[in-house]
């Protein structure tokens, strides 16, 4: 994921984290150690703990898995997308996304993760105040796998 500064996040970024954040059954409202409201809950992969801000901001390394990859065609739909650790999302990338399509591997790997993200899916909560899952003008790339 690119990054402007520190732990900040593109808009685009931090919007897809948070739609991903409230409609994944792992995450929960909590407050953070400052005191502000955060949604906190699971990598997609590994179950390790991260920490969205209600705006949308990672507190921990969280990115946006794209779990048909974008090399293959995958989109920004909501299904497509689950919060893994930068860890876990590069890994995959790295050993998966030059593969042929037919790979048994990369497809057996997609189909786990579909069935995790389906399993976890919930519609947002409603006092989750959410932005348009895409917004026009944005105008900035980011290095999300």
């Amino acid at each position: 994921m690119r990054t402007k500064g520190g732990r900040g996040s593109s808009r685009r970024t931090q919007r897809l984290l948070l739609w991903c954040a409230a409609t994944d059954r792992t995450f929960e409202r909590a407050v953070a150690a400052d005191g502000r409201p955060v949604l906190t809950g699971k990598c997609i992969h590994c179950n390790t703990r991260h920490t969205i801000t209600e705006d949308g901001a990672p507190l921990t390394s969280a990115s946006i898995e794209h779990i048909v990859p974008r090399a293959h065609g995958g989109t920004d739909a909501i299904a497509n997308l689950a919060i893994a650790c930068n860890r876990c999302n590069y890994g995959k990338g790295h050993r998966l996304d030059d593969r042929p399509w037919h790979d048994p591997t990369l497809q057996r790997v997609i189909a786990t993760l579909q069935e995790r993200r389906a399993a976890r899916m919930r519609p947002p909560p409603e006092w989750l105040d959410l932005p348009p899952l895409s917004q026009a003008g944005d105008g900035e790339a980011d290095d999300d796998a």
